[in-house]
């Protein structure tokens, strides 16, 4: 089954080929960072306006490097939740439009099944059953996963996400949008532990994270060392780098924890933290320490992209019943609503 996968979540327009045989065809990936950098966080109006601009290039794109023309797909996936509405639509719109007209399936995915399923993308492809800690910057989350659309919930933070805290730390230390990355980089050249910061809720007992306190200990922190006249160059690289161990000593730890109580041996990261060298460095060696399996998605995969929606509409559609052309989109959709494929 060949897919085209289109995903407009937010504020990327992704677009890919899947074939199921074949694996990923071609994909394409336009980013808005430059767009949104100024405002210093995502304008939904202008994501949409973007997507409206980017997406049917992208598609062409796509289409003429995999070899595929739209005639010859066996169906059409496109992000329909969770998002922002307006951009969710652009996806949408376009998916269900290019369907009608040429009378192939379309399927709306969950944004956090592809995610979940995105190191499937990956070589070696790890089978189910799997843990899957799904790290980003809206959700930290762990998930027991027996098979497509077969996830249950084990553990999900209480408060910011991890990718969430790491860009507020960011803005707190005065790093330019994204806040994420910038923070990650500056850590490189930090110290870890010359600054202590808390590990919120590592020896809970359970699999709930929290990381909004340990933002908190930050911009404590920061203000402090600003009222001292300290918080020069150095002073913020080691902060970033204790605020980066503390935050993937939590995830380590939980990680696990959850490999502990599932009995599973195989662990898969997704999202856009899971780029993240530190975190990948670790949880290989301490996977391997286990006896473990660990399996990331390529980098390319870690954030937004089109390929995992393809992906994840071919797994779908290949079970799937013909629609009657309605759509709609969900900018809240709960993953434990989806059933199996």
């Amino acid at each position: 089954m060949r897919v085209l996968g289109i995903e407009t979540s937010c504020d990327e327009t992704g677009v890919a080929v899947y074939d199921s045989a074949a694996g990923l065809l071609a994909h394409r990936l336009h980013s808005q960072i430059d767009l949104h950098a100024r405002y210093g966080g995502v304008v939904p109006e202008l994501a949409s306006r973007d997507h409206v601009r980017r997406l049917v290039p992208l598609i062409e794109e796509v289409a003429g490097e995999s070899g595929t023309p739209l005639t010859r797909l066996d169906g059409i996936a496109y992000t329909e939740g969770p998002g922002l509405a307006g951009a969710l639509l652009v996806g949408a719109s376009v998916a269900n439009a290019l369907g009608m007209a040429l009378g192939k399936p379309v399927v709306g995915i969950h944004h956090l099944e592809g995610h979940l399923l995105s190191p499937l993308l990956a070589d070696p492809r790890p089978d189910f059953p799997f843990v899957a800690l799904l790290v980003s910057g809206g959700h930290s989350q762990i998930h027991e996963v027996e098979g497509v659309g077969r996830y249950r919930l084990i553990g999900d933070t209480l408060d910011d996400a991890a990718g969430e805290a790491f860009d507020k730390t960011a803005t707190l230390l005065g790093l330019p949008y994204p806040g994420g990355p910038a923070l990650a980089a500056l850590a490189v050249s930090g110290r870890a532990g010359v600054v202590t910061l808390p590990r919120p809720m590592i020896d809970s007992g359970d699999l709930m994270m929290s990381f909004s306190g340990l933002k908190t200990a930050v911009r404590t922190l920061v203000r402090k060392r600003q009222a001292a006249g300290t918080l020069d160059a150095r002073a913020k690289a080691d902060i970033a780098a204790e605020f980066q161990c503390a935050v993937v000593d939590v995830l380590i730890a939980k990680a696990v924890a959850a490999l502990d109580e599932t009995g599973a041996s195989r662990l898969v990261v997704a999202g856009g933290v899971g780029a993240n060298r530190d975190l990948r460095e670790r949880l290989h060696a301490e996977a391997s320490r286990r006896g473990a399996r660990v399996h990331f998605p390529d980098l390319a995969f870690c954030t937004d992209n089109g390929a995992m929606i393809a992906l994840a509409g071919a797994m779908r559609l290949e079970h799937a019943k013909e629609g009657d052309g309605a759509f709609t989109v969900r900018p809240r959709w709960d993953l434990a609503s989806l059933g199996a494929a």
